[in-house]
């Protein structure tokens, strides 16, 4: 399904019973609404990067539900559509952090082809309904690909914005890994501690120190 190292470290998953069930529901659901992302973008985070290349994960809660923007990385959106407040938000730390310029485009490839997973709990959306697949069968997944991360011998670093993505904490046990908590980057909490967080030069920072590449965040 993806063509990388995932199709086997998922094999478990896409096997089970359950999630064949689950996944036949939601290709149901594409012929009957609108939903997001496009069926080929469902798996775009696990396709863009490996399990082996993935050395920083960013999670998300849900794709975006307005038309043209959710394409299967977490905050990101496709070229051309305008950037949501999160991500404006997230270009304003950055440009704070790393003195990096806010991009005009909101996609956000360039950094998961460097090992950036952006991975959402959930992967669908019905259109205009935001978080109307929670709790339908994608977490278990989401879930167990964090597990997946957290047995790594290599170091990962971990980005949680928001109460959502810090309750995920609970499953990073390894103490390889680096993980870094913050409110979310939304207008209704960034001056609540996401603003002046730093997240990009501690991410790299600590990639330095385990003699790892950085992640060069203006692409």
């Amino acid at each position: 399904m993806i063509g990388n190292d995932w199709d086997q470290k998922l094999d478990v998953i896409w096997n089970s019973p359950g999630f064949q069930k689950f996944y036949k529901m939601i290709m149901a659901e594409y012929d009957k609404k609108t939903i997001y992302p496009p069926k080929d973008y469902i798996f775009n985070a696990l396709k863009l990067t490996s399990y082996k290349d993935t050395k920083v994960v960013i999670v998300g809660q849900d794709p975006y539900h307005g038309e043209h923007q959710a394409h299967g990385l977490s905050f990101s959106v496709q070229k051309g559509v305008k950037l949501p407040p999160s991500l404006q938000n997230i270009y304003k730390e950055l440009e704070s952090d790393l003195g990096i310029p806010p991009r005009t485009d909101g996609d956000l490839t360039g950094w998961a082809k460097q090992g950036v997973l952006m991975l959402n709990a959930v992967l669908t959306v019905e259109k205009d309904k935001a978080a109307s697949h929670r709790n339908l069968g994608w977490e278990p997944m989401t879930d167990y690909i964090i597990k997946l991360l957290n047995k790594k011998d290599e170091p990962v670093v971990f980005i949680l914005w928001g109460n959502f993505a810090k309750e995920k904490a609970k499953l990073i046990t390894n103490s390889n890994h680096y993980i870094i908590i913050s409110p979310h980057p939304s207008p209704f909490s960034a001056y609540s501690g996401f603003f002046g967080s730093k997240p990009f030069s501690k991410t790299n920072e600590f990639l330095i120190s385990k003699k790892m590449q950085p992640i060069d965040w203006s692409l």
